[in-house]
């Protein structure tokens, strides 16, 4: 790798690094003062909510779920009805209905898995209304539940964890919108559409000339460009750590991410709020430090997968070398004007945390690079993760961890004060397990039934690959696709819509469920025998769980898709 990519990498860590602690600190603001802004005040008495109404986890919980069981409806609602909706001039007609499900649960889980084309599926009504609504509030359910699980930490003989209604309106009024609307101008500023025109034609360079399977000989002179309210969906997208795309392609398309520049921004917006909500926690619980540990942890493993894609994608396919080519690096799949390492970047930030949005085809990474996006969504989405959920995940982890060092050392655990007993590890040790579940009963039911294995397009280990990423996506709420996989049928749509139901909720209940226990439980003073968790070797400790779960889960399935992969490129027979 040149000079160039390593000043690139480094410039990236650097500002997301440097943006972190600001935003965090702000974040952390927000979420601890009271209610005062009237406009704030106006909305709560609009819904008939009382902002100083505190409730119980279970209640947290219902209103959480609630909420967004009334989105996911709104939006399969739009999308079936959308062709006698206003604003759609391309005249789109009604989503299928195996289709609309697949998308409502994907938008309202966070996860944004596409197995559609937007600019030739979704009208602008429902691009705005349904999708780039829920891109604010799904992640704003996220940052609420994280907020709710740190009071598990802070409060003393506690019955509640605050008000969802209050957490989640904070989240979009003072952190989502803001933020939204500086990259939204960032992004017009770098040719990103955002316009209620119709679609524009214009006359081509030179005419094509093909035959229809009537065996009618067809001239095209003109092309019918897509645009539409562009911007302002891609700039939450991935903010939100969303992902969903307003064109196919998603952020490989010239028009939703045309330069350089408008590349930066976008895969430094994916990791900025969860970076950021690290120092928030620290903040929040009264120990910077603690944020500062949990973020290099996540910083350093991702750093390491980054390596690990970078350097595959650079080293390539040792085929094209035998064949006489002038380099073995692999291009495949990738836009010119980003390159490896920009497309290796955004590979790995994207699964790293729950976005899923792509600006390369990660079905043509190399087996090792492919790998890297594979493991990371793997790993639940802790390296960094979701808004709010990736913390909250990666909290859970930390749990785990001082748990296994109580029990090294003969002492009740205990993390920030509270001791880890049986309930909280039963609530932990079912948040780790539900998505291994889904991801490889999933994948094992996929390959073994006839409408699982019709949608393969490439047989052999990779076709295993791409279903296995599929759950993996689906059951971690990522949202990305190795591609290959005709996945927009009823069977894909319906598995993997429930595969992103259980994801989501069957993580964020038991969290709730911790926190409304630690919140029950005095603090404990540190003593002797307390681990300090701030310290380079809870940061080990903590990097160790989090990849011996991972790898004890999931490495006999990788063996199986990228290894044998890998294997049969560099020893063909």
């Amino acid at each position: 790798m040149s000079g160039n990519g390593y000043l690139q990498l480094a410039l990236y860590l650097v500002v997301l690094i440097a943006l972190a602690k600001p935003l965090g600190l702000w974040m952390a603001r927000v979420y601890s003062r009271e209610p005062s802004w009237k406009g704030e005040l106006l909305l709560y008495r609009a819904a008939g909510v009382d902002p100083k109404h505190e409730m119980k986890w279970t209640q947290y919980a219902i209103a959480m779920l609630i909420f967004n069981v009334v989105g996911l409806l709104a939006v399969y609602a739009l999308q079936r009805f959308q062709a006698s909706l206003p604003l759609n001039p391309a005249g789109l007609g009604a989503v299928s209905p195996d289709s609309a499900f697949n998308t409502a649960i994907s938008f309202a889980t966070n996860t944004n898995w596409q197995g559609y084309g937007g600019e030739s599926t979704m009208s602008y009504l429902t691009q705005m209304l349904a999708l780039t609504v829920q891109n604010f509030v799904s992640a704003a359910s996220g940052m609420a539940t994280l907020v709710a699980f740190i009071r598990g930490f802070t409060r003393k003989n506690a019955s509640t964890l605050g008000n969802f209604w209050v957490d989640m309106t904070r989240s979009t009024l003072y952190i989502l919108l803001p933020l939204a609307f500086v990259w939204a101008i960032a992004l017009v500023s770098q040719g990103v559409p955002q316009t209620f025109s119709a679609y524009p034609t214009v006359p081509l360079v030179e005419s094509v000339t093909y035959e229809t399977p009537e065996k009618t000989t067809v001239v095209q002179k003109e092309q019918v460009i897509a645009v539409g309210p562009v911007a302002s969906q891609v700039a939450i997208k991935q903010l939100g750590t969303n992902g969903g795309g307003f064109f196919n392609v998603n952020s490989a398309h010239p028009l939703e991410n045309p330069t350089p520049l408008s590349n930066f921004f976008q895969v430094l917006a994916i990791l900025l709020i969860p970076a950021a909500l690290c120092y928030t926690f620290g903040v929040l619980v009264g120990d910077r430090r603690q944020g500062w540990a949990v973020m290099a942890a996540m910083t350093i493993l991702f750093v390491a997968f980054l390596a690990l894609c970078v350097g595959a994608e650079q080293s390539g396919n040792p085929m094209l070398a035998k064949q006489g080519a002038d380099t073995a690096a692999n291009m495949e799949g990738k836009e010119v004007r980003f390159g490896i390492v920009n497309s290796a970047l955004w590979a790995t930030a994207t699964t790293a945390a729950s976005n899923g949005s792509v600006n390369a085809m990660h079905d043509s990474f190399t087996p090792l690079g492919g790998l890297v996006p594979m493991w990371l969504i793997q790993f639940q989405e802790v390296i960094f993760g979701g808004a709010g959920s990736g913390l909250y995940g990666m909290l859970v982890f930390a749990i785990i961890g001082v748990f296994v060092a109580g029990l090294m050392i003969g002492r009740t655990p205990e993390y920030l004060g509270k001791k880890i007993e049986s309930f909280e590890m039963k609530m932990a040790a079912i948040t780790i397990l539900v998505t291994p579940f889904v991801v490889l009963v999933g994948t094992a039911v996929a390959v073994l039934v006839d409408p699982g294995k019709a949608g393969i397009a490439n047989p052999g280990a990779h076709g295993f690959s791409e279903i296995l990423y599929a759950f993996s996506s689906a059951g971690n709420n990522n949202g990305s696709a190795f591609a290959g996989l005709s996945a927009n049928t009823p069977f894909y749509n319906t598995a993997l819509g429930f595969a992103m139901l259980f994801a989501r909720y069957w993580l964020a209940i038991p969290t709730l469920a911790i926190a409304g226990a630690l919140a029950a439980k005095k603090s404990v003073p540190p003593g002797l025998g307390t681990l300090p968790t701030h310290t380079p070797l809870f940061v080990v400790l903590l990097m160790a769980t989090v990849v011996i779960v991972g790898a004890l889960t999931f490495v006999p399935a990788l063996a199986l898709g990228p290894g044998v992969e890998h294997l049969m490129m560099v020893n063909p027979r």
